[in-house]
């Protein structure tokens, strides 16, 4: 079958690259079908040009999938309507986060074929199989789709055991000179970075987060190793910005990876997502030797009865100690602060800013976003259940209207006073980072003029 992958434009001047949709793409031609990829976030092409497209060229599926969010769902919205407007109409699929937890709703509003819930790579081959073969489509686990306007949602599918077996994404079908072109904390301007997917899930479970597949499944060392050879040696990639939700999902998996890559002499840079009760020095150091720069931490509140609502596994000790050690190793953190979960208030969100200030290294800008409970999240059916919350309707198209606005308020603060103690708490951290910047700056320009610097390379921005 011919299929068109939709990378949708998110409005950003360089879009981190579309690894969930590669591995499809690498699935699918394995399996025989043609593969083409429609770059819309590259050429930030329009949805009438999409209708233009299908018109010329005739596809048998169209496939796109989103994230929860506000944006996502809306330019969803417009790339559905671009789609059903064509004349050759190819069979349409939807997948990701977005639509899973609410299939169909997702249906009925962009008039979707079909939806893939979860963990698409087997489920879409065994889909697009009963579909030539005009097999019965009740026996492919994990799809949903609507007949005469009712839910078919089959059972659940099993998640893939040896995520090894996975092949490496298709590369090749994408422009991979503009991706990596993408800035993350501590690159240089000659570095190419590019994100790798060293494992699969999550062990914790937030009351926050609307992953759908339970526990971590993580891929072998050698596997990771031998794809961040092939990066460097087929696109220069130098910085690898590891994409899974928890790549230090365990102290022992963690020295795993950081000693492959010291023996392997990778000689990269390298970002993860890691959590703080693993954060110890020995660790830490052993990470800054592989090349590590960069750990995205889950902190989410500065509160110890708030962090127990969010069954956050993590205490403000284990936090405290664990940013401290990740500064000393020569680490840079980044610090994911949230407001507005249950039972939070003004006191709650000083801590969070009181502690951004003290221990900000000055390597990215970072704000407070209100907590948002996306549909297949705790928060989400906490929010029906209280009434704070009507369905997945009420959430798309009248309470997630950004996600640096409040969805749902928890709290015993009015809106009003919300947005007040978060205006203020953000005013102080973006003052706090443009204060930090000049006075770097400042330091620069000394260096310049008063030591005769010779290696300045001008005021630039990246």
């Amino acid at each position: 079958m011919r299929i068109l992958l939709i990378v949708y434009d998110n409005d950003s001047y360089i879009h981190y690259f579309p690894l969930g949709l590669a591995y499809i793409a690498s699935v699918l031609r394995n399996a025989g079908h043609e593969v083409e990829i429609y770059s819309q976030d590259v050429h930030h092409y329009s949805e009438e040009h999409l209708t233009d497209y299908l018109n010329k060229n005739k596809f048998d599926v169209i496939g796109v999938n989103v994230i929860a969010g506000y944006y996502q769902y809306r330019k969803l919205l417009k790339i559905s309507e671009a789609v059903n407007k064509s004349k050759n109409k190819p069979i349409y699929i939807l997948g990701g986060h977005g639509p899973s937890p609410e299939p169909e709703y997702f249906l009925k509003k962009t008039k979707a074929d079909f939806v893939v819930i979860g963990e698409g790579e087997n489920t879409i081959i065994e889909l697009l199989d009963g579909i030539e073969n005009k097999k019965e489509l009740k026996s492919v686990k994990g799809i949903a789709y609507l007949d005469k306007n009712k839910l078919v949602k089959t059972e659940q599918r099993e998640l893939i055991k040896d995520v090894d077996s996975i092949p490496f994404p298709a590369w090749d079908l994408f422009p991979i000179d503009y991706y990596a072109l993408i800035r993350m904390p501590h690159t240089g301007n000659k570095d190419r970075v590019f994100p790798v997917l060293s494992g699969r899930g999550c062990h914790f479970k937030c009351n926050f987060c609307y992953r759908m597949d339970k526990g971590f499944r993580p891929r072998s060392v050698e596997s990771i190793i031998d794809e961040i050879k092939m990066l460097k040696k087929d696109f220069g990639i130098n910085y690898i910005s590891f994409a899974d939700e928890l790549t230090m999902a365990s102290e022992e998996r963690t020295k795993e990876l950081c000693n492959a890559f010291i023996k392997e002499k990778l000689n990269i840079k390298w970002l993860c997502n890691g959590r703080l009760n693993f954060a110890n020095p020995e660790l830490l150091t052993l990470m800054k030797k592989s090349g590590c720069v960069f750990i995205n931490y889950g902190i989410e509140c500065m509160d110890d009865e708030t962090l127990k609502v969010m069954n956050k596994n993590l205490t403000v000790k284990q936090i405290e100690e664990g940013i401290i050690a990740t500064l000393e190793a020569g680490i840079s953190p980044g610090f994911n602060i949230i407001f507005g979960n249950i039972g939070e208030d003004e006191k709650t969100l000083q801590k969070g800013v009181d502690f951004l200030i003290k221990y900000d290294d000055g390597s990215q800008l970072r704000t407070i976003r209100p907590v948002t409970p996306y549909p297949g999240s705790p928060l989400y059916y906490y929010a029906i259940e209280k009434g704070l919350l009507k369905d997945v309707e009420d959430f798309y198209e009248n309470k997630h209207t950004n996600s640096d606005l409040m969805s749902v308020n928890f709290t015993k603060l009015s809106d009003d006073d919300f947005y007040k103690v978060l205006f203020k708490a953000n005013k102080k951290l973006i003052e706090n980072y443009f204060k930090n910047k000049a006075k770097n700056q400042v330091g620069v320009a000394r260096k310049l003029y008063l030591e005769r610097d010779a290696s300045f390379r001008g005021f630039r921005q990246t």
